[in-house]
């Protein structure tokens, strides 16, 4: 998922790039939404493995 959020910014900078402002800013709102995705998923993932180790 982080792949995603890191193929948008590339094609936002690349619009951006080109002068599309539109284009540009819509890959980045979107490659942010994905990154904090990523995130949230990856600290849910190394909380539950946290407990896991408990047992």
């Amino acid at each position: 998922m982080l792949r995603l959020a890191i193929v948008f910014l590339i094609i936002a900078l690349v619009a951006a790039l080109f002068g599309f402002g539109g284009i540009a800013a819509g890959a980045a709102a979107i490659a942010k939404i994905v990154f904090f995705i990523a995130i949230i998923l990856l600290l849910l993932s190394v909380i539950a493995g946290g407990f896991r180790g408990f047992k």
